[in-house]
């Protein structure tokens, strides 16, 4: 299916965006104007973009329908300065009431039942209830168009942040198992991210990974490994050799049971290699298809 954005409308291509570009974090941006009003709003066009200058970037874009720009946008234009309020599971209710669009007179803060907290070094107040808040100053705001659905991406440098002492680990530093994030994504769907629904991918270390187009032919074409199986096999910084001191229980069945018939031990190899991949048991994984070679 191709869809040609320069034949379908400002709202469809929304819909198929947010649904395509997601999960997106969530940035709850409390703002103040010249007179003092406060405003809150959630905004999912947001992410990190810079550790030096620390920079995050969230864009409150013209309204689709009629093409005005929102209270947010009008105050960092008005005082440069905002506090980004991470949303997570326990609030994201609450979140999603204030992004309901109230007179520039009503205050979020009171509507949607959050606490104000003064900040430490710029002028909007931060919501207590967030467990993360970033304190930070516009450094520029750079429009993307004049027309309904344009993005104003809102350039704010971190200036400081606080952390509650609830989601820190013994090491000190964010532990990501304590803090249910939420994200956006298409339509009315969110995710939550939770113990249950969190993996780890090691990163490739300063050694280069062997890659997928060095793995021998039989495990490459394996019609059971898949393409992240692959990945990880070829993420090692050199091809693996045998080990003689390699003593698995399982295996040993394989090749008891199957080595008359190479075609299906070599099934039978792979799928095993396949579930000790599945929990994360790469150098087991290899000595498994080693030794059907």
């Amino acid at each position: 299916m191709l869809i040609d954005f320069s034949k379908i409308g400002t709202a469809e291509k929304q819909q198929w965006l947010n649904h395509a570009v997601a999960p997106r974090p969530i940035c709850f941006a409390s703002t103040i104007d010249k007179e003092g009003n406060v405003n809150l709003s959630p905004f999912s066009f947001f992410n990190l973009f810079s550790s030096q200058p620390p920079i995050v970037i969230f864009s409150p874009a013209r309204r689709v329908r009629d093409n005005t720009t929102k209270h947010t946008l009008q105050n960092v234009q008005e005082v440069p300065e905002c506090v980004i309020n991470i949303v997570d599971y326990n609030m994201v209710q609450q979140a999603s009431l204030a992004s309901c669009e109230f007179p520039k007179s009503v205050d979020e803060f009171v509507k949607a039942g959050f606490t104000k907290e003064a900040a430490s070094m710029v002028k909007p107040p931060m919501v207590k209830e967030a467990k993360i808040k970033l304190e930070c100053k516009v450094n520029e705001v750079k429009s993307l168009g004049e027309e309904g659905g344009a993005g104003q991406l809102v350039m704010a440098e971190v200036i400081c942040m606080h952390v509650d002492e609830s989601i820190l680990g013994n090491d000190g530093k964010i532990d990501q198992r304590k803090l249910p994030l939420v994200a956006r994504l298409g339509g009315d769907w969110y995710c939550k991210v939770d113990e249950t629904n969190l993996f780890k991918v090691p990163k490739p270390n300063t050694q280069l990974g062997i890659g997928v187009d060095a793995l021998p032919a039989g495990i490459r074409n394996s019609p059971i490994l898949t393409g992240n199986h692959l990945g990880m096999l070829g993420n090692v910084h050199e091809l693996p050799t045998i080990n003689p001191a390699f003593d698995d229980a399982q295996l040993k069945n394989i090749i008891q049971y199957f080595s008359i018939n190479p075609r299906e031990m070599e099934n039978e190899l792979h799928k095993y290699a396949a579930t000790l991949l599945n929990q994360g048991k790469v150098a087991e994984a290899w000595q498994v298809l080693l030794a059907g070679d």
